[in-house]
């Protein structure tokens, strides 16, 4: 079954949020307002929240439907795999 993200897409995303990242490191050797920097970590918590939805999506429709029409055993640790990667998901 062909993968359905864009991978790349995905690596672009990950590779701008490290920019931000890095742009929030010289904010804070800067000494910039607090305020400000905080503003910068929560956009880059919510990118990164939003790089894991996409992929979980992916690993959803990807392996667990493959789980699902394998059945059995593979099945459960799909689904397990998949009930762990959420609930730190919940809890991050």
């Amino acid at each position: 079954m062909e993968p359905t993200t864009d991978m790349a897409a995905v690596v672009r995303r990950l590779n701008r949020i490290e920019g931000q990242v890095r742009g929030i490191t010289r904010m804070v050797e800067q000494d910039r307002h607090c305020i400000d920097v905080l503003t910068q970590v929560a956009a880059v918590s919510g990118a990164l929240h939003e790089v894991a939805l996409v992929l979980l999506r992916d690993h959803m429709s990807r392996c667990l439907i493959q789980a699902a029409d394998a059945g059995g055993p593979a099945q459960e640790a799909k689904l397990q795999e998949a009930v762990d990667a959420i609930a730190r998901l919940v809890r991050g």
